[in-house]
């Protein structure tokens, strides 16, 4: 199943009713899978419920409820972070099928340093991630990795995260980790 796996930002307001979202209040993500792909909305709580009595609503992929809770600003940067996230953040972009696996790797790390927080996905194919604080949503492909494909990987991730960028690393470097990896499993 290969997807643009595009990032999703939250929503300032209710896609339903216009209305901006106020700090601390509850408030629905459903996620629809169509012919171009994810597409989010995020809805308040009475369009939610609207949406739910209604029988000819759109089928969901996936949907959840989280608490609002306006960005803080970003602080400037002097120089470009090359951590997980960031990294993670350059592949999904390239959404190159090489970087698959460490795509993957990268959104696991992320989730046990709580960053990014699982969200519930019915495809076992597709993992679904909401960041914690930006509220921006990750589609990550799971690739089935074995124990055995993990130490190539992460020798390919621990290479990323020492100074060479997605981009540098060469491609037929990256299809013989990604093919060792497929192979073993």
């Amino acid at each position: 199943m290969q997807q643009d796996w595009n990032i999703k930002s939250r929503a300032e307001a209710c896609e339903a009713t216009q209305r901006p979202f106020v700090e601390g209040e509850y408030f629905f993500t459903s996620l629809f899978l169509d012919g171009e792909g994810f597409r989010r909305i995020d809805l308040c709580e009475d369009a939610w419920n609207a949406r739910r009595s209604d029988p000819s609503s759109e089928p969901l992929f996936s949907s959840w409820r989280s608490k609002f809770e306006p960005p803080a600003p970003p602080p400037p940067e002097a120089l470009q972070r090359n951590d997980a996230e960031g990294m993670l953040r350059t592949l999904m972009e390239s959404n190159d099928p090489a970087h698959t696996n460490t795509r993957y790797l990268l959104a696991v790390m992320l989730e046990r340093k709580r960053i990014l927080r699982p969200q519930p996905s019915p495809d076992k194919s597709t993992l679904l991630y909401e960041h914690g604080s930006t509220g921006e949503t990750f589609i990550i492909e799971d690739p089935g990795l074995s124990l055995s494909d993990l130490v190539a990987v992460q020798e390919e991730v621990s290479a990323m995260l020492n100074g060479l960028t997605a981009t540098s690393v060469p491609a037929e470097e990256n299809a013989t980790t990604v093919e060792t990896g497929a192979g073993a499993a």
